[in-house]
């Protein structure tokens, strides 16, 4: 599993043109799911998530996570961040989970997020998305379990 997680003032996911999930201030999540992966590896993840200290206190340094701040979620399904490209120019997907194995660890990252007491908003799994967002700071981090 592979996360790509960006501190937001606000985001929003579109599929064919309507807002699928909309947040304010908080963490928009890309979330790639690798052949192997199972359920302890998104329980892992989304506790990595929810705690990952990307929020500034009062000095200005990261010391907050999202439970601190109260934010939200956007988790979107990207399968794309699995690519391999080692060999040539055109990206090999060989080790993301096939769809039938990675929506139900899709799904379960993102109730394991809600279990921790995180507001999720989600994309549709397999659609083709428009993600906007405000990225601030900007703040990206990739994350592995």
């Amino acid at each position: 599993m592979r996360a790509v997680v960006q501190r937001v003032s606000e985001a929003a996911v579109r599929v064919g043109g309507e807002v699928r999930g909309t947040i304010g201030p908080g963490l928009l999540v890309l979330l790639g799911v690798a052949a192997g992966d199972d359920a302890a590896t998104a329980g892992r993840m989304a506790a990595k998530v929810a705690r990952l200290r990307v929020f500034e206190n009062v000095e200005g340094r990261f010391d907050r996570s999202l439970l601190d701040i109260g934010g939200a979620a956007l988790v979107v399904s990207q399968f794309t961040l699995l690519a391999d490209t080692t060999k040539g120019n055109r990206p090999s997907f060989t080790g993301a989970a096939p769809p039938e194995e990675a929506e139900p660890l899709y799904e379960a990252f993102c109730e394991e997020l809600r279990g921790l007491g995180v507001s999720v908003e989600t994309g549709i799994f397999g659609a083709r998305m428009a993600v906007s967002l405000v990225n601030d700071g900007p703040v990206t981090i990739v994350l592995e379990p």
